[in-house]
């Protein structure tokens, strides 16, 4: 099994930036996909970014694209979402998720671990 522990959300300004972190404990694999996925209030949860686990690969959902970075931590364990120039609409509980696949994908049900969300909150 493996367990994502989310930290990093919060009330920000339109216009700010916020860093999520997602680390990985448990079970550990040597070839992965993470990724971030947002849920907004009375939407469906959907596709953020995702990271291959070499770092090598990214893919973003057009909304948040030159706007956020997905990274993966030195030792593999950690992701990250820096999320600059913020909008109103990026508000949402934002999750992190572990895909035991290779390839990039934005399937939400591809994922087969996901963390506890944190709220991002932005400010006009």
């Amino acid at each position: 099994q493996v367990q994502l522990v989310v930290s990093g959300g919060g009330l920000v300004q339109a216009g700010g930036s916020l860093r999520l972190s997602c680390a990985a404990s448990g079970r550990r694999y040597t070839r992965y996909t993470m990724a971030w996925f947002r849920q907004a209030p009375g939407k469906e949860r959907e596709f953020v970014a995702a990271i291959t686990w070499s770092g090598r690969d990214t893919s973003y959902a057009d909304s948040v694209k030159c706007r956020f970075t997905i990274s993966m931590g030195n030792t593999g364990n950690t992701v990250y979402l820096q999320m600059n120039s913020l909008k109103l609409e990026d508000t949402a509980v934002y999750y992190c998720a572990q895909d035991l696949g290779t390839a990039l994908t934005n399937t939400r049900e591809r994922y087969n671990y996901w963390g506890q969300g944190t709220q991002v909150i932005v400010s006009s």
